[in-house]
């Protein structure tokens, strides 16, 4: 029972994004990452009636990288309990099963064996295998592309949704106006005021496919108006969107400066830290932090909940709250005839304003409880308010 439950913790460490001193899981990385470029090349070939005499191969490409995908859904709800901790096993199997990736993995298998047993719904579920591309963002979890841009989207929400609804009542506001002046020249194509929205869209979005067109003067004066105010409207998103990369890269790359202030604190995670292994959604911070970016190796990862902590890695805290606190912290080795050798942290002679918020010993970061006996080499992070 030991060994099984030893090779499925190794199993999950291995279907983990990848840790550069674990060959094995940057194998499988690889692997997983040429199947689903592999399944979704042959998804594409099937639809091409050229490609007709090579049918047989390409049906058993595609069954060996379901199967693939199939073991690997298994395993990872199998092994579900690892990823979530603070769950049970039957919960944090569901949850992964109800998670994005989960569906993104069950939605990929099933369009495979769906007909199997509903045959009548065969073209249905044939149209399913387009889920098959969400498959994709599996390898955007690999990186941190993927999550870059999630970050930036959400952060940016509230000014994108504003210039969407600007280029809705733009079309609205357009489809009328052209009914207006273009229904008795053209009834079939400006029937009524919503008749005009497929040429509000083309128009304002500069496609312009020029199927359906102003025929009168007047039509033809506010097409040309409409057309320079399309350009505009499709400027905005794309501006906020470039403005948010910019800030986002900006924000993270003077989070990197390891520097103790009441803003920011980073935390290593060395060998027996309890954080190790853990995805960062399982992570038991004080309230009113959060973390604000990994540093692994030479990388700045974006924190998303998923994301699987490894010794090494420096994680950087930030603080919730908007009002600045003046504060510092200081780094305290005890060496040998210092005073609070022996003693208990919650025994020691430090102002009020003062208290111990980690304790190193060796290679290990020690959760500083008070009945904790301070050992000489140990080393003290002191919060001063």
């Amino acid at each position: 029972m030991k060994d099984l439950e030893k090779a499925k913790k190794r199993i999950f460490e291995i279907l983990q994004i990848g840790n550069r001193p674990d060959t094995l899981s940057l194998i499988f990385d690889v692997l997983i990452v040429c199947v689903i470029i592999l399944n979704i090349v042959v998804t594409f070939c099937q639809t091409f009636a050229q490609l007709n005499r090579y049918e047989t191969l390409l049906h058993w490409i595609e069954l060996v990288t379901i199967v693939i995908f199939t073991v690997e859904y298994l395993l990872r709800i199998w092994t579900a309990e690892y990823l979530y901790p603070q769950m049970g096993a039957v919960r944090a199997k569901l949850k992964f099963a109800v998670s994005f990736y989960g569906l993104v993995d069950l939605l990929t298998i099933l369009p495979y064996f769906l007909p199997f047993f509903f045959p009548s719904g065969a073209v249905a579920f044939r149209m399913l295998r387009v889920v098959r591309i969400l498959h994709l963002f599996r390898i955007n979890a690999k990186y941190d592309a993927f999550h870059v841009i999630t970050t930036v989207l959400k952060e940016k929400s509230n000014q994108l949704m504003s210039s969407i609804c600007l280029v809705l009542i733009m079309m609205m506001a357009s489809s009328l106006c052209m009914y207006s002046l273009e229904h008795e020249a053209q009834p079939e194509h400006f029937a009524n005021a919503f008749s005009g929205i497929w040429w509000s869209v083309s128009t304002l979005l500069t496609v312009g496919y020029g199927d359906i067109y102003p025929v009168t003067v007047g039509g033809q004066i506010m097409a040309i108006v409409i057309a320079f105010l399309g350009v505009g409207m499709v400027a905005i998103p794309t501006g906020i969107i470039s403005a948010g990369f910019v800030e986002y890269y900006t924000r993270i790359k003077n989070g990197t400066v390891t520097r103790l202030d009441a803003d920011f604190v980073t935390l290593e995670i060395t060998v027996g830290h309890s954080f190790d292994g853990l995805a960062l959604e399982a992570l038991s911070l004080p309230q009113g932090l959060y973390v604000a970016a990994v540093l692994r190796d030479r990388e700045v990862l974006a924190p998303y909940e998923e994301l699987e902590l490894r010794v090494g890695d420096l994680l950087v805290l930030g603080s919730m709250s908007r009002k600045r606190i003046e504060a510092n912290v200081e780094e305290m080795t005890l060496t040998k005839g210092h005073s609070w050798i022996g003693q208990q942290i919650g025994d020691l002679d430090i102002s009020r304003r003062s208290y111990v918020i980690m304790l190193k010993r060796g290679n290990k970061n020690i959760p500083p409880r008070e009945d904790i006996r301070i050992r000489e080499n140990d080393t003290l992070l002191i919060y001063h308010r």
